[in-house]
């Protein structure tokens, strides 16, 4: 008859991979017919009443406690499988006994002075105080753990940003640091391609695939999911920006990410257009822009951005325009769009919408904010003149201009706008000479200081308005004209890019320097990798502190924070 039986280690502490091998072992054991050995976390008791391996003393367990429990055939047959597992723990702590392994964090610093590096993979309740230390000892943090609370991250984030040091996470499965992978980072070639990435598998993706494609990368930082939340507000990935940036290795950047926050992703694309390198953008739930805008390429997909990202790095690495040139100074800094076609007021706000945040329109798309006062324009504000609640009582503005007229006398007189946008519709049923209704309108503008206005035609050569005649009027009157309306959101995006969020301290490119040196604190395994690459490594023998006492835990770390 099959029997249960159960061994509770009190403050006995093993990595999930260690839990995984010794269970594996006891699955294996003659007779065994089911078996556990877990952390006894809330979560993991579930699990073993979900199984039928839930006993009294394992539900009695703390979280910090290990639990083994075999299923045998039979008594017998259970303990001694369960002997078996004792035997496997002790060889392996004589294993670690004659390979020393330090219990904290500063006497590994001790042992390994050089180490720029510590990966942290412990359970996440625990994660946030290993990291802070890793902090407070000059350290750069790898932080696999998940689970750490946002505030958590937001508070490492920010004291990594004094200290000019990067926090990879939480949460960060995947990096890639003077050649050595961190996490589960695939064995890549270097090469010129530098990767920033909100996204563990987005890097895996990407990385291989630009070594299959023949490229090579510099660097791979990850962030950790949450970065480019608003809460985060991207804290990691715009210092990776600026580290690329810098960085001589690197002439391509990639920045891949889960969805962003509009905000931050707007914030973020004004510090790729900064770099000055090719920047592959690949931002999923994002709808790109353009193709490419300036020295930003938008990729459709990780495939798609690895072939942008080794195609640039054969060229020249020519950049496009740079943002700050021609940017609206003073007051005047925002765009007003008054358009006659209202699918050209949709590709405004998507062209736009990695430069100008928030946008304002009639006609909102996911992203964009509704104008209420359809008489008054606020801030950045794309207007579609043709919507049914303006074209009330009224010809439609491709026929008659007058609408148009009126309100861009209006924005002219508004000290806050800094570009007015004109789309100038040519075609059959058209109004027959537009560029004669506007012109007068933008001479006056002109003349009196006013914002600047940018016009993208639509049109073709046979069209009875004559597009280059038109082109020529509204050049001549002071018109920044474009023959493709495109083209003319691409120059405004140039533009109307803000000043992105400056890096508090910029960290060191030494940083990204061979030989890497860490110290890692959970699972066995980022060990074994780091030394298998060729890395210095030292594997801290991490228990929870304080035995798993939560309330002596805070007591140390408050003395910890007070040295």
């Amino acid at each position: 008859m099959s029997a249960l039986v159960t061994d509770v280690r009190h403050g006995e502490y093993a990595d999930s991979i260690v839990l995984m091998q010794l269970q594996a072992a006891l699955a294996r054991e003659p007779g065994v017919e089911d078996a556990a050995v877990v952390m006894a976390t809330p979560a993991n008791l579930d699990l073993l009443a979900e199984s039928g391996l839930l006993t009294d003393e394992a539900a009695a367990a703390r979280p910090d406690d290990l639990a083994i429990v075999v299923k045998g055939a039979s008594r017998e047959t259970a303990l001694s499988a369960l002997a078996r597992v004792g035997e496997l723990m002790r060889r392996r702590g004589e294993a670690d006994d004659a390979d020393f392994r330090p219990r904290t964090l500063r006497s590994a610093e001790r042992l390994l002075p050089d180490a720029g590096w510590v990966l942290v993979s412990v359970p996440g309740r625990y994660a946030g105080g290993v990291a802070r230390e890793a902090l407070a000892l000059g350290r750069h943090v790898f932080l696999y753990s998940d689970n750490v609370p946002l505030e958590e991250e937001v508070e490492l984030k920010r004291r990594g940003a004094e200290r000019g040091l990067l926090v990879m996470g939480p949460d960060c499965g995947t990096a890639i640091v003077g050649g050595v992978g961190l996490g589960f980072a695939n064995r890549v070639r270097r090469g010129p391609i530098g990767v920033v990435g909100a996204s563990g598998t987005g890097i895996q993706a990407i990385t291989t695939r630009i070594d299959a494609l023949g490229g090579g990368i510099s660097q791979a930082i990850g962030t950790g999911g949450r970065d480019l939340s608003a809460e985060v507000g991207g804290a990691t990935a715009r210092q990776a920006l600026d580290l690329l940036a810098r960085d001589p290795e690197t002439e391509v950047v990639v920045l891949v990410s889960k969805p962003p926050a509009p905000e931050v992703a707007v914030d973020l694309l004004a510090a790729a257009r900064r770099t000055g390198k090719p920047v592959v953008v690949q931002l999923f739930g994002w709808v790109p822009p353009a193709r490419r805008q300036g020295n930003l390429l938008f990729a459709a997909g990780t495939s798609d951005a690895a072939a942008l990202a080794v195609a640039a790095a054969a060229d020249s690495g020519a950049t496009g325009a740079d943002p700050a040139s021609g940017r609206p100074a003073g007051k005047r800094r925002f765009l007003r769009a008054l358009l006659a076609g209202g699918t050209l007021a949709y590709e405004t706000q998507i062209g736009l919408r990695a430069a100008a945040a928030p946008l304002r329109s009639n006609v909102p798309i996911a992203g964009s904010l509704p104008l209420e006062d359809l008489g008054r324009s606020v801030g950045h504000t794309v207007l579609d003149l043709g919507a049914d609640e303006l074209t009330v009582g009224r010809a439609h503005p491709m026929i008659d201009p007058d609408l148009r007229l009126r309100r861009l006398r209006q924005e002219a007189d508004d000290p806050e706008a800094a570009f007015l946008l004109l789309d100038v519709v040519l075609g059959e049923g058209a109004h027959p000479d537009p560029a004669a209704a506007l012109a007068p309108a933008v001479e006056r503008i002109v003349a009196a200081g006013g914002p600047e206005v940018v016009a993208g035609l639509v049109g073709a050569p046979g069209d009875r308005q004559q597009i280059e005649e038109q082109m020529e009027r509204l050049r001549a009157a002071g018109t920044t004209v474009f023959d493709d309306f495109a083209a003319a959101l691409g120059w405004l995006a140039d533009r109307l890019t803000p000043e992105p969020t400056p890096v508090e301290r910029p960290v060191s490119l030494d940083s990204l320097r061979p030989p890497l040196a860490a110290l890692n604190v959970g699972l066995e395994l980022f060990y074994d990798s780091l030394v298998d690459q060729g890395a210095r490594a030292v594997q801290v023998e991490w228990r929870p502190p304080a035995g798993g006492d939560e309330r002596l835990a805070a007591i140390l770390r408050r003395l910890q924070e007070d040295e």
